[in-house]
């Protein structure tokens, strides 16, 4: 978060505004069916329409009752339906199958479909093809920014990343266009904009058109943030890959955070109800152990244990006056934060139970041994038991591409046998899984002979021939290299510390990853806006196979205020970890400790989703065979 605590923090925008203008379109969309109405809602969206409009606002607007997009037949006796559903295939043919029903036994109904966050047209298509385009309204609920704390946004695409970085889809990408024009609208135009990888690119160049379009809108306003950085999801798979240990990841590993909340079970909440909690910076007690490494937590809340304990031992001895004032003043607010603290030590008893029972540190020990190219036979041997033991076939995914990006993909044999286990412990279904892991780049072979000499030897003879073609063939088999090596070695991301790493005091963004690795994301971006520039990167950037999508657009403001220069805005194209975040808060903080330039660099965050870096996030969504539950933080492609 941007530490709103410093008294140098710069204010932050009034992100409430999205949820206000969310919740008016919606409100006149529903209008738009006078009286009343049953609404369908699709899974996927329940979460964010309860953020934005809950229950009682929609009976308010004449919706009798709510029902769950899902393949049964529907139960509603109303006159008019509305249905709010993502831009979807499936949707559209079980809407057709309930107007198709409706027709074959003869009832005439009102039919609305809503849009979120866009309309496709291939979903009118098939509408059409059904036979009922005709009968019912259609509409979009341009609903692309949820807030979900006071320094974090979220677009909640859930299948972004498959349909750009998998299938290579582009349709979302107008969606995150109209997003980055809805915020330059309300809050100023950008002075500074950076960005790395072809989706960042193109965003930014159909956003710059938008802008273009409109142009006088954006005029003479103040700009509110200073920057801008958009980053492509595939330019740092690393980091989504390994376990996070900063608290709110591992609540998030654990229990799944949704849209900002958290069901918290009958073994937090020490009764027999599960409780839905909000988390966020309201939350007192969750916003001081949010970005801990989980190894302080206990510590914190036992001496915040203490300290409430003390400041209700000041009962005693009280007169009628001070006793009248306490209750009424501070006794509410009290128990509210007893309440938390003993919902955040269940939750972190929980998390104790479940990491112990999985030998947490082991595997911990196994992922810096690959980021830091150490005992590469033993983290493999120990990959291979982790399977044998069918622990979790995430996990197991999870190590095997950690290893596989590290090492520049994985030699034959070990490639061979690792998913020769894997298949015979977890069915012969995952065969797609692995196909869509390569395609991805997430899981790869070397090629026999393929070293970085041999590559460039072979791209070198080509050139001298000048055979056009097998050139373009030569690179775009190189395009999904992992260089992490040269990378880590260039910036620096695996620390060397003399001793043991100070976790209590950490310094540097390392820390979230217990010392051993710095977000290799976070890296890039506190480097160029050192620079203001990719100036002194161009290694960096080569490595990465990004030489022709990294651009800056950097624009004279006299109207933006040293204030908005200090705010940064964070756009993470397919989901950002909740490690990454609580990196770049922390380097937010340190840059405001520091009078190097003047200046601290608050940030602001958004991305397509929130993803659980220790949970696979990156990998759930490539699984084929027996559908997931929904599971919010994933990369949120459904089988």
């Amino acid at each position: 978060m941007a530490f709103p605590h410093r008294p140098d923090a710069p204010e932050l925008p009034d992100f409430s505004m999205l949820k206000r203008l969310a919740r008016d379109q919606l409100i006149y969309l529903l209008e738009q069916l006078p009286g009343k109405k049953d609404l369908f809602i699709e899974a996927d969206l329940m979460s964010p329409l309860d953020r934005i409009a809950n229950v009682s606002i929609l009976k308010q607007h004449e919706v009798d009752k709510l029902y769950k997009v899902e393949n049964k037949p529907a139960l509603s006796s109303s006159e008019q339906l509305c249905f709010l559903v993502r831009p979807r295939i499936k949707n559209m043919r079980y809407i057709a199958s309930l107007v198709n029903a409706d027709k074959l036994a003869g009832r005439t109904r009102k039919y609305k479909v809503i849009f979120s966050p866009q309309k496709f047209y291939a979903c009118e298509m098939v509408l059409e093809e059904e036979g009922i385009y005709g009968d019912v309204s259609c509409d979009e609920w341009a609903f692309s920014l949820l807030p979900l704390d006071v320094d974090l946004l979220s677009m909640e695409l859930p299948e972004f990343f498959r349909d750009y970085f998998l299938e290579g889809d582009q349709r979302w990408i107008n969606t995150v266009a109209q997003a980055l024009h809805l915020l330059s609208t309300l809050y100023g135009p950008f002075p500074n904009c950076y960005g790395i990888g072809r989706c960042a690119k193109m965003a930014y160049e159909l956003w710059r058109n938008l802008e273009e379009e409109e142009d006088g809108e954006t005029k003479g306003r103040r700009p509110e943030i200073g920057h801008i950085f958009l980053l492509d999801r595939d330019v740092d798979f690393v980091t989504a890959l390994c376990s996070q240990v900063v608290y709110e990841g591992l609540v998030d590993d654990t229990f799944r955070i949704k849209c900002g909340s958290v069901d918290f079970g009958p073994e937090v909440t020490s009764s027999d109800k599960s409780l839905k909690v909000l988390l966020n910076a309201e939350d007192k007690v969750f916003n001081e152990i949010r970005n801990e490494h989980f190894s302080n937590v206990f510590g914190f809340l036992s001496q915040k244990a203490r300290n409430l304990q003390a400041q209700y031992d000041r009962r005693r001895g009280m007169d009628i006056k001070q006793m009248k004032n306490f209750v009424s003043q501070e006794l509410k607010g009290l128990k509210q934060e007893h309440r938390l603290l003993s919902l955040h030590i269940g939750a972190c008893e929980s998390i104790m139970k479940k990491k112990t029972k999985q030998d947490f540190q082991e595997l911990i020990k196994t992922e810096h041994a690959l980021l830091e190219g150490f005992n590469i036979r033993e983290s493999t041997s120990y990959i291979e038991e982790h399977i044998d033991r069918q622990v979790s076939p995430i996990e197991s995914l999870r190590l095997m591409c950690l290893l596989s990006i590290t090492e520049n993909g994985l030699i034959p044999k070990d490639y061979r046998s690792l998913k020769t286990q894997y298949l015979q412990s977890y069915g012969p279904e995952h065969l797609l899984t692995f196909s869509n892991l390569r395609r991805a780049g997430l899981l790869t072979e070397q090629a026999p002979g393929d070293t970085l000499t041999a590559v460039e030897s072979k791209v070198s003879k080509l050139v001298t021939d000048k055979a056009a073609g097998k050139i373009t063939d030569a690179f775009s088999s190189l395009a999904k290299r992992s260089n992490f090596r040269a990378i880590s070695k260039k910036l620096n991301l695996i620390p060397r510390v003399d001793g043991e790493y100070d976790l209590k005091v950490p310094r540097d963004m390392a820390y979230v990853f217990s010392g051993a690795y710095v977000p290799l994301s976070c890296r890039i971006i506190e480097q160029v806006l050192e620079r203001r520039s990719w100036q002194g990167l161009d290694e960096v950037v080569r490595l990465l196979n990004c030489s022709d999508f990294a651009f800056t657009d950097m624009t004279k403001e006299d109207k933006a205020s040293s204030e908005s220069l200090r705010l940064i805005l964070v756009v993470f194209l397919g989901g950002c970890t909740f490690s990454e975040i609580s990196a770049l808060r922390f380097l937010g903080r340190e840059k405001g400790k520091r009078e190097q330039k003047g200046e601290n660099w608050p940030a602001l965050y958004m991305g397509n989703k929130v993803l659980a870096g220790c949970s696979g996030s990156c990998l759930q969504s490539q699984h084929s065979g027996r559908p997931r539950q929904a599971d919010h933080l994933r990369l949120g492609v459904r089988d």
